[in-house]
């Protein structure tokens, strides 16, 4: 069975974002460990032994980095190979697909997420043809990223459309501590630390639609995963036959996290 892919950049907890129009050829992805080595002395005799030499202690991986090159169509192209919306995959007659942009918005978005030197989201979404959206595959890959690098040029002989190369590194959420000293009851101080602020932003009890939302837009916006639209669509009894027309201002129920 194919296998369609697609790539998603988003920013500011995914209040803006959208889908790569062009996938890349190939994507790169580095993940290694960082094991350290040590020269050890032999314990010898009884009966019990340690070898003497090298050992290898090992540690959490290093965060994993993403690069790949591709380039944004203008909107006059007519490329075959543009990306199709994930619905596409679920029923041809319900099209409902993510707008292409003009090429310097892309470029424009990614360098203004750069400069806020805030993380953004990368998904590598990969899905079955003919098998909808139901489930996730062991191929999907959704975590923070920084922009590491990011190159653009005109392409020559294709006026609008325009090459680039962008390479992510993995990025994980940190805060300092609140330390705050105090006495105890034998007058020593003591440090009291605060709990950390949550990560992750409270799913609402409910949602608005806006322009140009569907249940799988809403679904990766709340949970990071595309193949919670079923369960959004099932507590809010919506019908298939009603999945292309969802009216903007719709509110929907969303399930718990």
């Amino acid at each position: 069975m194919k296998e369609h892919y697609f790539i998603y950049l988003s920013f500011n907890n995914q209040a803006e974002g959208w889908r790569l129009p062009i996938n890349p050829e190939s994507i790169e992805i580095k993940e290694e460990g960082q094991g350290k080595t040590y020269n050890i002395v032999g314990k010898g005799g009884g009966t019990e032994e340690t070898r003497a030499g090298e050992i290898n202690v090992i540690q959490s991986p290093k965060l994993r980095e993403v690069s790949f090159s591709s380039f944004f169509p203008s909107t006059d192209s007519n490329y075959p190979f543009i990306v199709k919306g994930i619905q596409d995959l679920v029923d041809e007659n319900k099209r409902i697909n993510d707008p292409i942009y003009e090429p310097m918005k892309y470029v424009r978005d990614i360098r203004r997420w750069m400069e806020s030197k805030h993380p953004i989201r990368f998904m590598y979404i990969v899905r079955r043809e003919g098998a909808g959206n139901k489930q996730s595959s062991d191929k999907d890959l959704n975590f923070p990223v920084s922009i590491e690098k990011f190159d653009w040029k005109e392409v020559a002989g294709s006026p609008g459309d325009i090459e680039y190369s962008l390479s992510l590194k993995e990025y994980v959420f940190y805060s300092a501590r609140n330390i705050q000293p105090a006495v105890d009851v034998t007058g020593k101080t003591v440090l009291i630390q605060k709990p950390d602020r949550p990560k992750e932003r409270d799913i609402p009890e409910t949602y608005a639609l806006v322009k140009d939302d569907y249940l799988i837009k809403v679904a990766i916006k709340f949970y990071n995963d595309s193949s919670r639209a079923r369960e959004i669509q099932k507590l809010n009894r919506i019908p298939d036959s009603k999945l292309r027309y969802l009216p903007i201002g719709m509110v929907l129920k969303l399930p718990p996290k």
